[in-house]
């Protein structure tokens, strides 16, 4: 997998891909439509977010780089990179539990609080992608 040259691209399964983390400075891209929904990102070697219809829906510290990211009711699942572990914060469900796992290795089950933010850490070489998947217990 690379960075997104274009910030933002749908993919042909109806995932997203997204993220810069190689940019110096911070760019955006706004209003680009998947699925009738609203999204933006923010990306560069510092943080990676994605907005849907202005609710945080990924951010990363440092930057990331993320491929085929599917949400639904259930969770969602991607493959990210970049050049350092990173820190990640999901938006998800208030107050759920979700088991998560890193590179098919259960992690265990993490709880949202009101707000539906779900944190975990992922260990990330470079030029090497690691896929995450987020599902509701």
């Amino acid at each position: 997998m690379a960075v997104v040259k274009e910030l933002i691209r749908p993919e042909e399964d109806g995932s997203i891909s997204f993220g810069d983390y190689e940019l110096s400075q911070k760019t955006k891209k706004s209003d680009v439509e998947v699925h009738g929904d609203s999204y933006k990102v923010k990306t560069f070697s510092e943080v990676t977010r994605l907005e849907c219809n202005d609710m945080l829906v990924y951010e990363s510290e440092p930057g990331t780089a993320v491929s085929h990211f599917q949400e639904d009711e259930t969770g969602v699942t991607f493959r990210v990179e970049g050049p350092e572990d990173a820190q990640i914060i999901l938006g998800l469900a208030d107050n759920a539990s979700y088991r998560v796992c890193i590179d098919g290795e259960d992690q265990g089950i993490m709880e949202t609080g009101m707000g539906g933010k779900l944190v975990l850490s992922v260990e990330l070489q470079a030029a090497e992608s690691v896929l995450v998947e987020v599902k509701k217990d």
